[in-house]
């Protein structure tokens, strides 16, 4: 019974965590270039009272043993990279990739992000940055006065200027990839930057031969997160949680009977 007690208090704790990431999950429905968490579970170690294939007799072993369990932990919180959809914005500087890849930033501390959320405007010296204020890497600088920009699906920067008829190159948006995306740790804001797990980025352009998605102008990517999903994990958590509050009830009933013994 003293198993069962802290069994169900694993089991509990687990659906405490499993919560706490649907509840993330849902206030980040609506957020340009979230991806969802699958929250994970592992099995404890187990007490061996009698392991499986030990002796039974001369020429025989047993079949399957006895193994107690004692509960589980969180393992785990993936990202899950799916596309999410696209909404219209009518900006020149939204962009979506269409596929694999990361727009690169950089932060205050001269240190290379990674982000899906493809919200870019102008700061006041004309350089494309997010929405953070964070530089769009490789930076591109768009002149006050430009007219018509432009992203190509392959990330060429184009604008015309009121005097000029001929189109203005100001660069090429360059997009990384990694081996292993889920891997990356969150920085917030829709910014990542790559562990150890993630691998290095591999940079190449958009539509390209290393395997980058393509670039749509004037789109955000939505969250990835399924609300109707999420509501359903939320039910199976809240029964989980209830199924093994039950279980400490019934343990502590047995104990109550057990002290009650001697009387």
């Amino acid at each position: 019974m003293i198993r069962a007690l802290y069994s169900a208090a694993s089991g509990m704790k687990a659906q405490e965590l499993n919560v706490d990431n649907i509840a993330n999950n849902l206030a980040n429905a609506n957020t340009v270039g979230y991806k969802a968490r699958r929250a994970q579970f592992q099995d404890l170690m187990y007490q061996n009272v009698l392991a499986p294939g030990t002796a039974a007799g001369q020429q025989t072993v047993v079949p399957t043993g006895l193994q107690l369990g004692l509960g589980t932990r969180a393992a785990s919180n993936e990202m899950v990279f799916t596309e999410g959809a696209f909404s219209q914005t009518n900006n020149p500087l939204d962009m979506v990739i269409q596929g694999n890849g990361f727009f690169q930033v950089s932060l205050p501390s001269g240190e290379l992000a990674y982000t899906r959320a493809g919200q870019f405007s102008v700061d006041k010296n004309g350089i494309v940055v997010n929405s953070a204020g964070n530089p769009l890497q490789p930076q591109i600088t768009i002149p006050a006065d430009a007219q018509a920009i432009t992203v190509a699906p392959d990330g060429t920067v184009t604008y015309t200027l009121p005097s000029q008829s001929a189109a203005q190159q100001a660069g090429q948006i360059q997009l990384a990839n990694f081996q292993n995306p889920a891997g990356l740790n969150s920085l917030g804001g829709g910014l990542y930057t790559p562990t150890d797990a993630s691998g290095d980025a591999t940079v190449g352009a958009p539509g390209g031969a290393e395997g980058m998605g393509a670039l749509l102008q004037g789109y955000t990517e939505n969250s990835n997160v399924s609300i109707v999903d999420e509501f359903i994990n939320m039910i199976q958590a809240q029964r989980g949680y209830e199924a093994n509050s039950k279980v400490v009830t019934a343990a502590d009933n047995m104990y109550q009977e057990v002290n009650n013994l001697q009387r």
